[in-house]
């Protein structure tokens, strides 16, 4: 496929980026996607990645994408290709708080019984939610991008001015890299780091409720691992693994689960959440190109994926049709 030929081009290959090509492609048109780097060098990788609308503005549009994702990522649960899966945990606070307003979206949300909780805890509630093994699913999303016609070429991209002559409709879902391309001042990162370990039986999730703190401590089961956060630093660019800060991590996951404190790791992790006032989906005009703006989700990245992706496949559809 040659770039004359294209009717949209998206920029990144992340969890957004893949998700908006495939809909883009699903729905008839011919798509490309332009990135620095594989979708396994991106920050989707390094997420978590639970479903859950998580400080992300504005609230009514969040809601509406989010709850779009979530119905698709039930369905993909129901494929055991897609590295999605839906399981059972626990999210907790050490002290009061009220449950989030999301929850119950949330099959089998209920409050815990105070014997459900750790000791230190106050509050709780139970919930079953989709769990997405990125790695699986970034792998997933490519090959089914690939079975719609659409391709992915490693190219660098320095300023949105080199791709209005590629195709009629430009999508930019290049996260943090949005910061430099666009440029936009009001996007910075919030780094996350995880650690992956040996799973050493654990079959639920565990999250606790840190609020605003930087220092997060969650586990989610990946089958044969596990996946232990995590950290949510404001305004740090530091994509290479802390030794200091993975041990942080491991000590906080295993005051909850003594287990983990002999489990061995596997492997270091490390995302640069984008993160704005407010996630932006809006269309802008470049020299009579169409470009769209994708980017800003924060760390919900995932849980806003498909509902983002969907509004702007249909309004170029509709468009177009």
């Amino acid at each position: 496929m040659t770039s004359t030929d294209l009717d949209a081009l998206v920029v990144g290959a992340g969890v957004s980026g893949l998700t908006t090509a495939i809909c883009l492609a699903e729905a008839g048109l011919r798509v490309q996607i332009w990135a620095a780097e594989s979708p396994e060098r991106t920050t989707s990788y390094a997420a978590g990645a639970m479903w859950g609308p998580y400080l992300v503005e504005p609230v009514g549009r969040v809601r509406v994408w989010s709850a779009q994702t979530l119905d698709i990522l039930r369905q993909l649960a129901t494929d055991t290709v897609t590295g999605v899966r839906l399981v059972s945990g626990i999210e907790a606070s050490r002290k009061p708080v009220e449950p989030p307003e999301w929850g119950n979206e949330l099959d089998g949300f209920r409050m815990c019984e105070p014997d459900e909780l750790p000791d230190g805890f106050a509050t709780g509630w139970r919930y079953t939610a989709p769990l997405v093994d990125m790695p699986v699913y970034l792998g997933y999303l490519r090959e089914r991008l690939r079975k719609a016609g659409g391709e992915i070429a490693i190219r660098r991209v320095d300023s949105l001015d080199e791709t209005v002559d590629v195709a009629p409709v430009v999508v930019n879902c290049t996260g943090i890299g949005a910061h430099d391309l666009v440029p936009d001042p009001d996007l910075a990162p919030i780094r996350g780091q995880l650690v992956v370990v040996d799973n050493p039986g654990i079959t639920e999730f565990f999250s606790e409720d840190t609020g605003l703190s930087p220092d997060l401590l969650h586990f989610y089961p990946q089958g044969e691992t596990l996946v232990l956060g995590g950290t949510a630093q404001p305004d740090a660019w530091n994509p290479r693994p802390d030794p200091e800060i993975a041990a942080a991590i491991v000590a906080r996951c295993a005051e909850i689960e003594p287990r983990l404190r002999r489990a061995r790791v596997i492997e270091h992790r490390v995302g640069l959440r984008p993160t704005r006032p407010y996630v932006r989906v809006e269309e802008r005009r470049i020299d009579g190109t169409k470009v769209i703006h994708n980017y800003g989700h924060g760390g919900a990245g995932v849980t806003l994926s498909w509902g983002c992706a969907l509004e702007i496949a249909s309004s170029l559809v509709r468009v177009s049709g």
